[in-house]
């Protein structure tokens, strides 16, 4: 991608949807939900097994572009203090949809284990809340200062530290982009080296899974590319195949069972590693994602043009729904995303009553992505202030 400009005013997002990003985010929100159900068999088809990248970055990257809507036009119209207070609201809703979305979960676990004393699974140690339960007191306060992250609760947390980020990030693009890009690439490259990072739990060493000094380089090249600081690359034959041979070459150097059964790549994987560190978002994760969203942009074609239906025939009502709901869905991510990470552990649960075969595979997830659908529409609904539209 190359600079738009080397002005010292960056140019801003319109408050205008692209397709493509509601499209590709709902599909994000069917992956995570696959990815975090316990014992889900789904998970072995998930992008994650075949590349170094998987729906985390999607998820991060369209967030990036969504909240160059977002703000966009607030910094650009009402400068740079109404935009701060803009993504400072935004950080108090994500704060507390956290906390929400922790203690209700740790609820649920007890609530579990109450209901089946006798089962297999320990559904607080599960997730590793064991400490949490034994001194409530202190981690209670830890979780409100985020001092306390357990593993399956940093995504959010995250998402924090990246957006307070934000009116530094849209200060420099006023004096210069290449700014952006470089105060980007120096907080990227001091995660990496392990330089910075945030403490996960008191009585440890341990530190945030998803480390947002590493992983905001890839939002911010969603925001930089809607916000207009940076030209998307050009559709180009030589660089889609490209990028088609890179996410290709990456599959046996991903896909554990290609992996497992040959020597060098096991050997490779345990020497560079760094490379591809989910924690501190390893240069690879990066290339790999560039060349997976180029393919896939491409293939969508110019506004989504593919994917839009043709005809009016069965198959192009039926690609109506589906893309309309699919899109619902990536609409409301930031609700979806929450409500998911609820329901897979619900769905966990069933699947430990009911047992796993291809049938209850089938329902199971069939339920799962119900459920999210149905928080999608609620979402939007809600949304809407239909309380506020007199009948006529």
């Amino acid at each position: 991608m190359t600079s738009k400009s080397a002005a010292p005013a960056a140019g801003y997002a319109v408050g205008i949807r692209d397709p493509r990003l509601d499209f590709f985010r709902g599909i994000a929100m069917f992956i995570i939900l696959i990815a975090h159900t316990p014992g889900n068999w789904l998970t072995l088809w998930i992008p994650a097994r075949f590349g170094f990248s998987d729906a985390t970055e999607i998820f991060v990257f369209c967030s990036g572009m969504a909240s160059a809507i977002a703000f966009g036009r607030v910094f650009r119209e009402q400068g740079l203090g109404m935009g701060s207070a803009r993504v400072g609201f935004r950080v108090w809703q994500v704060y507390w949809a956290h906390v929400c979305l922790f203690i209700a979960i740790a609820a649920t676990m007890v609530v579990l284990n109450a209901m089946f004393p006798d089962g297999d699974r320990n559904y607080v140690n599960q997730l590793n809340l064991g400490h949490f339960f034994d001194r409530p007191m202190e981690n209670l306060v830890g979780i409100l200062t985020l001092t306390y992250v357990p593993n399956y609760f940093d995504i959010l947390p995250m998402y924090i530290v990246i957006l307070v980020m934000m009116p530094v990030m849209v200060f420099l693009a006023r004096i210069h982009v290449l700014l952006v890009v470089a105060a980007s690439l120096a907080i990227w490259l001091a995660a990496n080296f392990e330089w910075l990072n945030l403490p996960a739990e008191p009585w440890s060493e341990r530190k945030w899974f998803f480390n947002p000094f590493g992983w905001q380089l890839v939002f911010y090249t969603g925001f930089a590319l809607m916000s207009g600081w940076f030209r998307p690359p050009p559709v180009d034959k030589r660089l889609f195949w490209t990028a088609v041979v890179i996410v290709l070459v990456i599959v046996p150097f991903a896909y554990f069972r290609i992996h497992r059964e040959v020597e060098f790549i096991q050997e490779w994987r345990t020497e560079w590693k760094f490379l591809f560190a989910k924690t501190e978002f390893g240069i690879l994760r990066y290339i790999h994602f560039l060349a997976l969203a180029y393919v896939a942009w491409v293939l969508v074609g110019p506004k989504g043009d593919y994917i839009q239906p043709r005809g009016d025939g069965p198959f192009a009502r039926s690609w109506t729904v589906i893309l309309k709901v699919i899109m619902k869905v990536g609409q409301q991510s930031l609700a979806v995303f929450i409500a998911s990470m609820y329901i897979a552990r619900i769905l966990g649960a069933i699947f430990d009553q009911v047992g796993m075969t291809h049938f209850t595979m089938l329902w199971v997830n069939a339920l799962g992505f119900a459920l999210i659908i149905l928080v999608a529409y609620g979402a939007g609904w809600f949304k809407g202030q239909p309380w506020k539209k007199r009948k006529a």
